[in-house]
């Protein structure tokens, strides 16, 4: 299926390829958007887990700031690959 797809996407290949790459501020907001719900998540699931919210709350503040960074030079890394594109 998805051998299928790759092929049809080539014989589709009127359109022209997008030059365009995203800036590097959208890959920030986009990072902080998702770093928001996933620290949320962290914060709850550790919560749930320890059953101390301050720990919980500490757990959240550190995966909050090396998931942001780590998500931001992955998207970058990513918006330089060209396949898909």
């Amino acid at each position: 299926m998805i051998s299928q797809m790759l092929l049809k996407s080539k014989e589709k290949s009127t359109y022209k390829e997008d030059s365009v790459n995203e800036k590097p501020l959208r890959s920030i907001v986009k990072s902080l958007s998702w770093r928001t719900i996933g620290t949320l998540d962290t914060i709850l699931i550790s919560w749930l887990i320890t059953g101390e919210l301050t720990l919980a709350f500490s757990i959240g503040s550190v995966e909050l700031v090396t998931k942001m960074v780590l998500y931001f030079f992955h998207e970058r890394v990513w918006n330089s690959i060209k396949w898909g594109k």
